[in-house]
């Protein structure tokens, strides 16, 4: 056998031709495994996006305005508790719903 013989594809007989077909066509039926498998990665990835949408969210707008929020409720009252202690003083809010709404109002303002 010489080396130009080696490189030389032999002519394919019709029979051969025909096996060859059927192993490259495409399968008539759709496996419904493979479909499922689709339907749950589209699910994920979707899953996934509004995950890191409520994340955002999270991080963006309600952390920073509840700690706003918390962060004055606590100034108001350590403020209240060392006058009371430093001074003799007594602190009282006489309205705790206006106090809670404009502490509320406060927290939003430079949001």
């Amino acid at each position: 056998m010489s080396t130009s013989d080696s490189y030389i594809i032999p002519d394919a007989s019709p029979e051969s031709s025909n096996d060859q077909d059927e192993v490259d066509s495409l399968p008539s039926s759709i496996d419904s495994s493979d479909l499922d498998s689709e339907e749950e990665s589209d699910a994920q990835r979707e899953w996934e996006a509004s995950l890191q949408q409520l994340e955002l969210v999270l991080t963006m707008v309600i952390v920073p305005y509840a700690g706003k929020y918390f962060g004055r409720k606590f100034a108001y009252w350590s403020w209240a508790k060392y006058m009371e202690w430093m001074y003799p003083v007594e602190i009282r809010f006489t309205n705790k719903t206006a106090f809670k709404a404009a502490g509320a109002v406060e927290a939003a303002a430079t949001l």
